[in-house]
Formats: C-alpha cells, sequence, structure tokens
C-alpha cells in the first residue's frame, strides 16, 4: 500500500497575498494539488507549481454541509495516492474556517497533516483601517465572534458581547454585515450607549478597502451599499482610526 502523502492545512491571511506566512508559502510551492477557498487571493495561486493540480472547492449557497464532506473527502483520497496536499483556507484555519473538522477527519483516516496558522482578520483588518482592538487607554480585552450565527442574538455569547461593549472591550464582527440592523438593534437592547464607536470594513487588506465609521445609533444607515467580505468592530477603539490612518498616508507617499 502506497505511503499517505500529508495534507497542509494553511491559512492564506486576510486577504492581501502578502499576509501569508512563510511557512504557508513553502508548503503552498511544494504541494501536488491545491484545494482552495473562494475567497482567497487568486495572486497566490501563481506560487504553485506548474505541473500541480489546483482545484476550487469554496462554498456556494446551498448544503454546505455535503460541499464540506466534498473536501473531506478530496483531501484524503489525494494524500492516499501519496500527494502532497496543500488545503489553502482564508484567514486562519481555526478561526470560524471549519479547520478542526477537516483535521479530525484526516486524523480519523490516518492522514498525516500539519496545521499552518494564518493572520486572522479579526486582527488584520483592524490594523489595516488604523483599528487596534486593544489598547492600553481604551480596551484591555476583545471578543470575535461569528455574525452568521446570530439569529439567536440573546444567546450567552451575544449577552457576553454587550457585556463586554458596556465594560470598554471591543467586539469584532465576522461574517455579519447582512446581519448588521439586527446586531446593532441587539446591542442598543443590551443598553450599550447609541454613541458607541462602530466600524465596518471591507476588502480589509485589499487595494479596495473601504472603512465606514459611525455610532451604533447611525452605522446602519452609513453603512448602506457595503458588500461582503466585511467585519464590523464595536468599541471605545475605533475612535483611534483619526490618528492612526497609516494606510492613507502611505498611499499618499
Amino acid at each position: 500500500m502506497k505511503h499517505p502523502g500529508t495534507v497542509y492545512i494553511v491559512g492564506a491571511g486576510p486577504g492581501n497575498p502578502d499576509l501569508i506566512t512563510v511557512r504557508g508559502l513553502a508548503c503552498l510551492r511544494e504541494a501536488d494539488v491545491v484545494l482552495h477557498d473562494r475567497l482567497i487571493d487568486m495572486r497566490l495561486l501563481d506560487e504553485v507549481r506548474l505541473d500541480a493540480e489546483i482545484i476550487n472547492v469554496g462554498k456556494e449557497a446551498g448544503d454546505e454541509d455535503l460541499q464540506q464532506q466534498r473536501i473531506h473527502w478530496l483531501m484524503i483520497e489525494k494524500a492516499r495516492e501519496g500527494k502532497t496536499v496543500c488545503r489553502l483556507k482564508g484567514g486562519d484555519p481555526f478561526v470560524f474556517g471549519r479547520g478542526a473538522e477537516e483535521a479530525r477527519a484526516l486524523s480519523q483516516a490516518g492522514i498525516p497533516s500539519e496545521i499552518v496558522p494564518g493572520v486572522s482578520s479579526a486582527i488584520a483588518v483592524p490594523a489595516y483601517a488604523g483599528i487596534p482592538v486593544t489598547h492600553r487607554d481604551h480596551a484591555h480585552s476583545f471578543m470575535v465572534i461569528a455574525g452568521s450565527r446570530s439569529h439567536d442574538l440573546e444567546s450567552g455569547e451575544w449577552l457576553a458581547a454587550r457585556a463586554l461593549v458596556k465594560a470598554g472591550g471591543t467586539v469584532v464582527v465576522l461574517m455579519g454585515l447582512a446581519r448588521l440592523r439586527a446586531i446593532v438593534e441587539s446591542l442598543l437592547a443590551g443598553d450599550c450607549p447609541s454613541t458607541m464607536p462602530v466600524a465596518v470594513i471591507s476588502n480589509g487588506t485589499r487595494p479596495d478597502q473601504e472603512c465606514w465609521i459611525g455610532t451604533l445609533g447611525d452605522i446602519t444607515n452609513r453603512a448602506q451599499g457595503m458588500k461582503a467580505p466585511s467585519i464590523i468592530i464595536v468599541g471605545e477603539v475605533v475612535s483611534l482610526r483619526n490618528e492612526i490612518q497609516w494606510l492613507e498616508l502611505a498611499a499618499k507617499l
């Protein structure tokens, strides 16, 4: 029986292809097969060997669980053929990336694997907008929560998010643009002040990055027309953007 190849579950970073890690880039260049997500920057595929097989496994609307099972099957089958596989995922594989499910499937199948962490958009996108998620004078903690799972805004996690905002911390919401109004209304209903600064950032770290600043009281109107992928940042640290617009300054030089 052929010895199985190794599957590298690689975080591609937050969008800008320059932000992939050195280890991640090495795995990408080494791979016989690359299974990539839909939202990665396609320029990363220029680093793949000419003889490598490239398969787009990005999920479309529909049965996501069935599509995820196909990804598991592809990783396992390609590795059983003795091939080195790079499973290239946006951001960090273990931050809302289903990377843990993929790693478990490989382990159960007896396939050797390695997790290559990536730079998460939860911290990189705010940084590219000049917004630190923590600051000595403003926030000593931050929380990352999935907006796509925000249908129960009275869950323990969302109650914790309200409490953190009121306590002076920062809440970063990924995949929450479609639920922006409901999320804002939930925070306001939890006695978060309407004057609390909020940022909505689209296409973070990319050349077409957009950033809209407002408050809980007006961000829903200000951010109309913004498109995914976007993240939402709630907290006093958002006000620091006026002092740390490094990206805009760099563009003028």
